[in-house]
C-alpha cells in the first residue's frame, strides 16, 4: 500500500478521536457544565448534524482545488475547533469547538476516501478505504481508551488539548507523505458535473442505508458509558479499557470488511447489518451480565465498522466518474446516522426507558437498514441482468450481421 495512505490514517485518527471520545467523557463533561445526559449528548449530536453540513458544503465549495491543499486546509479547521473545545469557559463555548471541529470532517472523509481509491488499482479500492480508515477504528483502539483516562485523571479538557496536538502532527503527515497528484483524475470538475451522481438510485439508496446502518450502532455506542456503568455493574474506572475492547471489535471489523466488500459489497453488507441487529439484540437482552456485555462489546464494534469500506465503496461506485461529492455526502449520512441514533437514544432514556433503551433503538434502526440494503441490492441484480441481457442481444446481432 502507498505510504500517503498512512498519512490520510493518521488524519482519520485525530478525527475520529475527536469524534468518539466525549461518549467516555460525558458524564465528566455533563458534571461540569452542569446539564443532563440528554443535553451532553447535544455534543455528539451537534457534531454529527456539523459534519453533515461540512460534508456538503465545504466539499462542493472545493471541488475544483487540488486536493492535497485542501485536505491540509481542513485540518487547520479542524485544529482550531479543538483548541476552542479545549478552553472552552461554558456549553455554548463547547458547543461552537465541536462544530467548528466538524466542519472538517465530512469533507476531510470524503476527499481522503477518493484520494485513497485512486492510490491503487481497482481490485483494491476497497482495502484503501478501509486503510484510511484505520485512522477512525486506531482512534476507538488507543485513541478513545487513553483520552478517557487522560480525561479522567488530569480534567477532559486536557483530552482535547491532547486531540490538538495530534491534529498539528497529522497536518505535517499530510504536507509530507500525500503526493500532490493523489485522486487528480477528475480535479477541476464543476460542481454541475459532481452533482449528477445524484441522479442515480443507488447512490440515494446506499446513502439511506449508510444512515440507517451505521447509525443504529453509533445510537447504542454514544450512552455507552451509562449503560456499563448503571446496567451492566462495572465502575467508571474501568469504562476506558472496556472501550479498548469495544475498539479491537471496530479494527477487525474494518479491516476484514473491506476485504470481504471487495469482493462482494452487496452481499458483504446485507450480511454485516444483519449480524449486528441480532448482536444489539442480545446485547440489550443480556447488558445485566458483565461477561456477555464484553463479549456484545467487541461484536458489536466488529460487525458496526465492518461496514464502513463497503458503504462508503458503494457510493463511490454508483457515483461513477464524479464520487467527490458524493463520497463526502455519504460521510455526511454516516453523521446524520449518528445524530439520529443519538437523538433517539436521549429521547428514550429521557422518557425513563432506561441505559439499555438506545441499544434497542439502535437495533430497530439497523434492521430498517437491512430492509433497504436488500431492497438495493435487488434492484442492483435486475440493472445487471438487463445489461447483461442486452449485451447478449447486441452480440447476437453482431453475428448475424457478420
Amino acid at each position: 500500500m502507498p505510504v500517503g495512505l498512512i498519512a490520510l490514517a493518521l488524519g482519520g485518527f485525530g478525527i475520529g478521536l475527536t469524534e468518539f471520545v466525549i461518549a467516555g467523557l460525558l458524564p465528566q463533561v455533563a458534571a461540569d457544565f452542569a446539564v443532563g445526559e440528554a443535553s451532553a449528548g447535544w455534543f455528539i449530536s451537534g457534531y454529527a448534524l456539523s459534519v453533515v453540513v461540512g460534508a456538503l458544503g465545504l466539499t462542493a465549495a472545493v471541488t475544483r482545488f487540488p486536493r492535497k491543499p485542501v485536505l491540509a486546509a481542513l485540518l487547520v479547521l479542524f485544529i482550531a475547533g479543538n483548541l476552542l473545545s479545549a478552553t472552552a469557559d461554558g456549553y455554548w463555548a463547547m458547543m461552537l469547538g465541536r462544530i467548528i471541529a466538524a466542519l472538517s470532517h465530512g469533507a476531510f472523509f470524503g476527499i481522503g476516501a477518493v484520494v485513497a481509491a485512486g492510490m491503487v488499482p481497482a481490485s483494491k479500492k476497497a482495502g484503501a478505504i478501509a486503510l484510511m480508515f484505520t485512522g477512525l477504528t486506531a482512534a476507538n483502539v488507543l485513541g478513545v481508551p487513553f483520552g478517557t483516562l487522560l480525561g479522567q485523571a488530569a480534567g477532559w479538557r486536557a483530552t482535547f488539548w491532547a486531540i490538538t496536538v495530534i491534529g498539528v502532527a497529522a497536518l505535517a503527515g499530510i504536507l509530507a507523505l500525500v503526493p500532490a497528484s493523489a485522486g487528480a483524475s477528475d480535479e477541476g470538475g464543476s460542481l454541475r458535473s459532481e452533482l449528477r451522481a445524484f441522479r442515480s438510485g443507488q447512490v440515494w439508496l446506499s446513502i439511506v442505508v449508510t444512515i440507517l446502518g451505521f447509525g443504529g450502532m453509533f445510537g447504542a455506542f454514544t450512552y455507552i458509558a451509562y449503560t456499563l456503568t448503571e446496567v451492566s455493574g462495572f465502575a467508571a474506572s474501568t469504562v476506558p479499557w472496556l472501550l479498548v475492547v469495544f475498539g479491537v471489535g471496530l479494527f477487525a471489523g474494518n479491516t476484514l470488511g473491506g476485504k470481504a466488500a471487495d469482493r462482494n459489497v452487496d452481499r458483504t453488507l446485507l450480511v454485516v447489518l444483519a449480524a449486528l441487529t441480532v448482536v444489539m439484540v442480545a446485547f440489550a437482552l443480556t447488558a445485566a451480565n458483565p461477561v456477555l456485555t464484553v463479549i456484545s462489546l467487541v461484536l458489536m464494534g466488529g460487525f458496526g465498522f465492518a461496514t464502513v469500506p463497503g458503504l462508503q465503496m458503494r457510493v463511490m461506485k454508483y457515483a461513477s466518474g464524479a464520487p467527490t461529492l458524493a463520497s463526502g455526502a455519504n460521510i455526511g449520512a454516516f453523521n446524520v446516522g449518528n445524530a439520529l441514533g443519538a437523538w433517539l437514544g436521549g429521547v428514550t432514556i429521557t422518557a425513563g426507558f432506561g441505559y439499555t433503551s438506545p441499544i434497542w433503538a439502535g437495533a430497530l434502526i439497523t434492521l430498517a437498514g437491512v430492509a433497504v440494503m436488500a431492497f438495493a441490492a435487488a434492484g442492483a441484480r435486475r440493472s445487471e441482468q438487463r445489461r447483461g441481457g442486452r449485451g447478449t442481444v447486441q452480440a447476437a446481432e453482431e453475428l448475424v450481421s457478420r
